[in-house]
């Protein structure tokens, strides 16, 4: 409870929060208020916002109702978020977590297996995973947990580094326990709070990767989402801004909110700031 009192308390988390809220119900309202598929044709071609009482945010060049794409879409962009992220923290973790407290040539080796995956660009790196997987929303969560889990790894390396050498982990040593047990019950539980508080920055540039790779063509045909949205009326700005201006719009402040909920999470969480406050 105090946690989430600290958490509310910073006004840039709490705007954040209230964001992601709403984003978060757009997506569980999306099948009740619009049942049917976002890719359906319902209207004539660029309706500008407002023009019909029944698309409030118009229609794309194919006759789309753009509102029905940007809320079915806000559940697809959170899931990748989410789903690639954890995958990202369960490959990063226990390798950095290894490498960080044996040290030594499995440090080494961890290392360079990391720096081959950091020397290539990530949005490069995604481009042609998903291209030789083919496009499709197993592909995507591949490809940007692929890119995404090596700051994780060296993250969770320095935290157990400044951690093996305290005393409870070398009593746990004087006692006998296994290197498993010690890692899993006494280092990594102490690593948690920077763990979350980049995971919900990595969430954000998940989707921002899933974006840009829609953008490109590379998302999920049969998914409507904010990047497949914005690419679509990318030729149609002068005429028909609204096609990409509101899933951008939409990206840009899931993204925000995301980074403002974890700067209050970093606060928060910090045993520090909690005892001054």
């Amino acid at each position: 409870m105090a946690f989430l009192l600290r958490l509310v308390r910073h006004r840039s988390s709490a705007v954040g929060l209230l964001v992601l809220t709403l984003v978060l119900a757009a997506a569980i309202l999306a099948p009740i208020l619009y049942p049917q598929s976002p890719w359906r044709m319902v209207g004539r071609s660029f309706l500008e916002p407002y023009a019909m009482q029944r698309f409030p945010l118009g229609t794309d060049a194919l006759g789309r109702d753009v509102l029905s794409g940007l809320l079915h879409g806000a559940s697809v962009s959170l899931m990748i978020g989410f789903v690639s992220t954890l995958a990202a923290l369960v490959i990063g973790v226990p390798l950095g977590a290894v490498a960080g407290y044996l040290g030594g040539r499995v440090d080494d080796l961890a290392m360079r297996f990391t720096e081959l995956f950091q020397t290539i660009p990530s949005f490069a790196l995604a481009i042609v995973i998903v291209a030789i997987l083919q496009p499709s929303i197993y592909s995507i969560v591949l490809a940007i947990a692929l890119v995404s889990w090596p700051p994780v790894t060296r993250l969770v390396r320095g935290e157990v580094m400044s951690l093996r050498s305290r005393d409870y982990v070398q009593a746990a040593i004087t006692l006998g326990q296994t290197t498993p047990r010690i890692i899993l019950g006494q280092v990594l539980p102490n690593t948690i709070v920077p763990i979350i508080v980049m995971g919900s920055l990595m969430i954000a540039t998940a989707i921002l990767l899933e974006s840009s790779l829609s953008f490109l063509g590379l998302g999920d045909p049969n998914l409507m989402t904010w990047g497949y949205m914005v690419g679509a009326g990318r030729t149609r700005l002068i005429e028909a801004w609204w096609i990409s201006f509101f899933p951008g719009i939409a990206i840009f402040l899931t993204v925000l909110a995301l980074n403002l909920v974890g700067e209050g999470l970093s606060d928060a969480l910090n045993p520090r700031l909690a005892r001054e406050r």
